[in-house]
């Protein structure tokens, strides 16, 4: 049976003396070929994104077919920028692993989406779990995107929140591997947790 966890809230205390990235110290870098390769800004700091290892890759593309036979291949967005809002728009742009817009992705050709477009996001988790659960959750709470997944690998499980407010998640809730789940827009159409996961 499904698992209702209470919410974390999340108040990370602030090292001293912090240097802080923004999106355009970002881009600076990336132009002058300081900062190379993949990586993500969450909360004034540069995140590089290391190579995929097989379990990891093997979720996504599991995620991959399973988001676009739900909403359509012009909705759905892997490991692309998130613009986020307010005091975090110029601090943070995550890459989420998958994002379901409200709008198709004809849309988005001169900007990136924005938080107002995301009906959901998805990170997967070998080995960023709690960075995921807390940080991550904040900022998309923040952000008031409705429903934020999960895919705890290790764990085997998903943690499904929704209930955004400014400090957190209002809803929590862990489904086990042996349990079904769905999306806000398509809640009769459920997935097996199991089928989103390696095989044992």
């Amino acid at each position: 049976m499904p698992q209702i966890i209470e919410p974390v809230s999340y108040h990370p205390e602030p090292p001293p003396n912090p240097f802080r990235w923004n999106r355009r110290r970002c881009r600076a870098a990336v132009d002058a070929k300081i900062l190379v390769g993949r990586y993500e800004l969450v909360e004034g700091e540069v995140i590089l994104k290391m190579g995929q290892g097989p379990l990891h890759a093997f979720v996504i593309t599991r995620l991959t077919a399973w988001l676009i036979a739900l909403f359509g291949a012009d909705f759905v967005r892997f490991q692309l920028p998130l613009r986020m809002l307010g005091m975090d728009s110029e601090t943070s742009e995550p890459e989420p692993d998958a994002l379901v817009l409200a709008r198709p992705a004809t849309e988005f050709l001169e900007e990136n989406p924005g938080a107002t477009d995301a009906r959901m996001v998805i990170e997967v988790s070998d080995t960023t779990l709690s960075f995921d659960r807390n940080t991550k959750a904040t900022l998309y709470a923040r952000a008031g995107i409705p429903e934020y997944w999960i895919v705890d690998i290790a764990g085997r499980q998903i943690f499904v929140h929704r209930q955004p407010t400014p400090s957190g998640y209002g809803e929590l809730i862990a489904y086990g591997e042996g349990e079904e789940t769905g999306t806000f827009a398509h809640p009769e159409r459920t997935v097996r947790v199991a089928d989103l996961l390696p095989p044992l």
